[in-house]
């Protein structure tokens, strides 16, 4: 396929703007072909208005059809072959084996919807009928189902430029909740996104859907996406990436004359326990895994074990010491993006400054152009309470081991974590029996609990959460991975005394679609 630069705007290709950029192979340093042209605001305001026209059909679409779509783009996709998969590594560094894993996982997600869709129970039908003979008053006819919120702004994320970019989850869930997209392109891979881009919008018009279901507009400056974000026509934002952009769009939307709910996933340190049983039994395991899951991918997960607890003992003090040993056998690669490496060398560099903390051990790299050195630091559980900067995501391959003198301490650090994603226990049958308060304190605390594995691996399946408490998230009800992440783009609806061929399919009393449904407080799929 050949790039052109463009954006695309609801069907058609769009280069008004004079300022351009180019992408930057991380591995050399050095920029790709194409420029790809800054939006502007004309063209973000004709995506934004081409969504809204859009909307108004794609609203009532039907499930099968919508699924249709969904299937489509994940062949589109897929028909790219092997060019998408060499752009891709052009862009972001990232090996041929790991891309191939993330476009399937795009692409099943999209059919993981499609099946969703298809079964139709998503949309929470409830019926109560009529009781016109009720004393003293009479009862109405209420019925109740999901629909859809409107045009959404999506925001591709860095550090997977497929699963979490212009088809990735937010894209999705929020085609399949019925809303029409605009979606920002991450600028560290453009080319890789206007080829994604390019197979929407062949779906669309093989499904002969409006051309303004699906728009895609590049740029790198903050005007862009702050221009989709203050839009009035958009109904909601999905974002996936740092605590910073994500928290300015988050305060943008509350600052609208209409204030909007922004869906941003914004990183986390993950914590991991690792209980007394476990490290007499299993230390050199765990610390293998540890290590693995710190260096997968450069570190570069939202999912990240950035920090260890344990409990001070003679084991603990052994599986830090391993586990640094095990790090500076590790080769890691190459980082995303200049930018990202300056803010991991940045974090690295105050944890080494901050007194009480010492460094386990260091990675080597295979980088030339721009080393990304893993990094394994040790403190107690004092210092780390006292120095807040210990306990911020380091997005990158790093972690740090504390120790916690008394049980009383392990659970006051874990009472002190802020919202994240993830939190993991390394445990024995007995640890788990002897520190049910720890799983009640993380409970409130994480999005997910795990117990031996570690939080790196994000299964796309309905019953996956990926949220968590804020900062983690800026909605912790909510989840960007999983058939629940459809429910970021749906509000509820209730119809009171509607006639039948006025009700949505989904509430008729004949039930056409044969979903189920809670009719009279009873779970039935039946007609009524």
């Amino acid at each position: 396929m050949q790039l052109n630069g463009k954006h695309i705007i609801a069907g058609n290709f769009s280069k008004n703007g004079n300022d351009t950029f180019q992408a930057v192979n991380p591995t050399s340093g050095k920029l790709l072909p194409i420029d790809f042209s800054e939006a502007t605001h004309d063209e973000i305001e004709q995506a934004i208005q081409q969504a809204e026209v859009a909307f108004q059909h794609y609203r009532k679409v039907s499930g099968s059809q919508k699924a249709e779509f969904l299937e489509k783009i994940g062949e589109e996709i897929m028909a790219l072959g092997d060019d998408l998969l060499k752009r891709c590594e052009e862009e972001t560094g990232l090996p041929q084996g790991r891309l191939q894993g993330e476009r399937a996982r795009t692409v099943n997600q999209l059919k993981m919807f499609a099946d969703l869709l298809r079964e139709g129970s998503w949309v929470d039908a409830r019926i109560d009928t009529a009781i016109p003979d009720r004393q003293p008053l009479p009862k109405a006819d209420l019925r109740m189902m999901q629909i859809a919120l409107g045009p959404v702004g999506v925001f591709g994320a860095s550090n997977f430029p497929l699963a979490f970019s212009v088809a990735g989850g937010d894209a999705a869930s929020a085609l399949a909740a019925g809303c029409t997209i605009v979606v920002k392109a991450h600028p560290a891979h453009p080319g890789t996104s206007e080829m994604v881009g390019r197979a929407i919008m062949q779906a669309a018009r093989a499904c002969n859907l409006p051309k303004g279901v699906f728009s895609m507009v590049q740029g790198k400056t903050p005007y862009v996406s702050m221009a989709i974000v203050n839009h009035s026509l958009i109904k909601a934002i999905g974002f996936t990436g740092s605590f910073k952009v994500g928290k300015a769009l988050f305060d943008a939307a509350a600052k609208r004359e209409e204030p909007i709910p922004v869906y941003a996933e914004m990183g986390s340190i993950n914590p991991v326990f690792v209980l007394p049983g476990a490290l007499k039994e299993q230390s050199e395991k765990i610390a293998q895994g540890l290590v693995n899951s710190v260096t997968l991918g450069v570190g570069q997960f939202c999912t990240n074990p950035g920090v260890v607890f344990s409990m001070q003992s003679p084991e603990s003090e052994e599986f830090a010491t391993r586990s640094g040993e095990l790090l500076q056998e590790i080769s890691t690669g190459v980082m995303l993006t200049d930018k990202i490496r300056e803010g991991y060398n940045e974090g690295v560099s105050k944890f080494s400054k901050v007194e009480g903390v010492k460094i386990l051990g260091k990675s080597k790299s295979t980088s030339v152009h721009a080393p990304a050195i893993g990094h394994a630091f040790q403190t107690d559980a004092r210092t780390f309470m006292q120095n807040p900067d210990l306990s911020e995501e380091v997005f990158g391959p790093s972690t740090i081991h504390v120790s916690a003198g008394t049980k009383e301490e392990l659970l006051k650090l874990a009472v002190n974590l802020d919202g994240h994603l993830t939190a993991t226990l390394q445990a024995t049958e007995e640890d788990l029996e002897n520190y049910q308060d720890l799983v009640e304190i993380l409970e409130r605390k994480v999005g997910r609990l795990i117990v031996n594995g570690f939080p790196t691996g994000v299964e796309v399946c309905p019953s996956m959460t990926h949220g968590g408490p804020f900062p983690a998230t800026t909605d912790s009800r909510t989840t960007s991975v999983g058939t629940a992440a459809i429910h970021r783009f749906s509000r509820p609806v209730s119809y009171q005394n509607f006639p039948q061929f006025l009700l949505p399919d989904e509430l008729k009393d004949d039930n056409p679609l044969g979903i189920w449904r809670l009719v009279n407080s009873e779970r039935d799929r039946g007609t009524i």
